[in-house]
């Protein structure tokens, strides 16, 4: 008979779990960058326009403020994915007859070109399926969807992101700059370490990792064994 924590890994449920302030922040984060989208664009635009605030910034939020470090929230990947799916949403809106195969092909071709870009944001996927089912005055805003709310949403969520991450220690966005601090800190030490070590230190990060300690353990065998097999080229 099947445990209940072999169907729980079975399923994906992460044992690993944030701090209460993290998860606080996180909460805190959210509602400032969607916030600060409501008051650029009622600033900056007509009312009637403000109000097209794509749900797909909601899932960038999700990222960009519960996952900072993640690749999928990295600043790139976050204006980039959305820049080219909306221009791909409005595309397959304009230039393919059939509803269904127009939004179909949006999502598929948004995802292929993320990829090619090196800019995958899952949000951009919703960016771009938005652009074909949305409503008439949507579909009316052709190709400035891209701009206006697209663009203008997308450099404002990356605002609040920078601004708000920087004030936290341990959230260092975009991810680069963790990585930079790393190399001044000291050399690179290669002690063992196994899964329980993984999973103590995992418990101790205040933040989301979104990785499971096997596939830490993959990378960290991976990563040791390249450095061990160039030693011994030396």
């Amino acid at each position: 008979m099947m445990s209940l924590n072999n169907f729980l890994d079975m399923i994906g449920f992460s044992r690993h779990r944030s701090n209460y302030p993290e998860e606080i922040v996180s909460t805190i984060g959210g509602f400032l960058g969607i916030f600060g989208i409501f008051m650029i664009s009622y600033w900056l635009l007509d009312p009637e326009v403000a109000v097209y605030i794509v749900p797909s910034m909601g899932a960038s939020a999700v990222l960009l403020f519960a996952a900072p470090q993640v690749p999928f929230s990295q600043p790139w990947n976050v204006f980039g994915g959305h820049a080219i799916s909306a221009v791909i949403g409005v595309a397959c809106w304009q230039w393919i007859p059939d509803y269904t195969i127009a939004a179909s092909a949006s999502v598929g071709l948004a995802i292929g070109a993320m990829y090619y870009a090196r800019c995958i944001h899952p949000p951009g996927g919703a960016t771009a399926l938005a652009a074909v089912i949305g409503s008439e005055k949507l579909h009316a805003l052709g190709f400035s969807y891209e701009f206006v709310p697209i663009l203008l949403n997308t450099v404002t969520i990356l605002v609040v992101a920078l601004a708000f991450n920087a004030l936290f220690k341990w959230r260092s966005y975009p991810a680069h700059i963790a990585y930079k601090k790393q190399k001044k800190s000291g050399a690179d030490v290669y002690a063992p370490i196994n899964h329980e070590d993984f999973v103590y230190a995992l418990s101790h990060i205040d933040t989301y990792v979104d990785i499971t300690e096997e596939d830490v353990l993959k990378i960290y065998r991976l990563a040791t064994k390249r450095h061990v097999e160039a030693e011994e080229k030396l």
